[in-house]
């Protein structure tokens, strides 16, 4: 009976590891989880036994009220009063399950270690592989954020180009009206030149007709006479002025 519970407790611790990989491996396939709110959890290691199933904690219990061989005294005085009372009946199961933990006890001594480290490599293994689509998954998506980061950055450059776009069909409007204004201007002060000139055309005309006009009726109304007088007075007074 003993040896049963013996054997069902080292099976337990041996597969405890391995049930804590395979729900933690369970939970990190669901998805990505937050490390700073849920932290992962981490495989815990068996704790330590004597006699191959007794836990240590037992033994420290004893030690600060009964010393060192407390736990020995009591686990002996209490296999004693099963046996003296016979509440434990050693029949012919006993003798079997002697021998059961005899041989469980050997076996685990011999090949305990062995399996041991060959079973702890083994969840080494499995856990390296569970975490292997983790890790890839981890990079995966590291890379399509710096993907997504350089598309970012493309796209500012993008908006950058549109910016200088804009200002160029800005500066190209601006450059169109101003040329328009310029040709305004010039149209403009080419038709004020032409009136301009226009008027000083009609100006001049009208200067040498009345000009014309009046020379020839001043011609018109002087007579011989009055020419050759005007002339003969002219003289005299070229003479005059000569004497002088």
């Amino acid at each position: 009976m003993l040896s049963r519970v013996a054997l069902r407790s080292v099976v337990a611790r041996q597969s405890a590891p391995t049930a804590l990989v395979a729900r933690t491996s369970a939970s990190d396939a669901c998805g990505v989880r937050d490390e700073k709110n849920f932290p992962r959890p981490i495989r815990g290691e068996p704790g330590k036994v004597r006699l191959g199933f007794i836990p240590e904690e037992w033994f420290q219990f004893f030690h600060s009220k009964t010393g060192v061989t407390g736990p020995y005294t009591f686990g002996a005085g209490l296999i004693t009063y099963l046996f003296s009372k016979e509440i434990y009946v050693m029949e012919h199961e006993y003798y079997t399950g002697l021998s059961i933990f005899v041989m469980v006890y050997y076996a685990t001594v011999k090949f305990g270690p062995p399996i041991s480290k060959w079973l702890d490599k083994e969840v080494d293994q499995i856990e390296t592989d569970l975490n292997q689509g983790r890790v890839e998954t981890v990079k995966s998506l590291e890379e399509a954020i710096v993907t997504e980061k350089d598309a970012q950055w493309r796209a500012q450059g993008q908006e950058l180009l549109i910016q200088a776009k804009k200002e160029n069909v800005l500066l190209q409007l601006e450059a169109a009206y101003r040329e328009r204004l310029m040709n305004t201007y010039q149209e403009v002060k080419r038709r004020l030149d032409f009136q301009l000139e226009k008027a000083a055309l009609e100006r001049r005309f009208e200067q040498k007709h009345l000009v014309d006009w009046v020379i020839t009726n001043v011609s018109k109304a002087i007579t011989p006479d009055q020419e050759k007088q005007t002339l003969d007075r002219c003289i005299a007074d070229l003479a005059a002025l000569a004497q002088k």
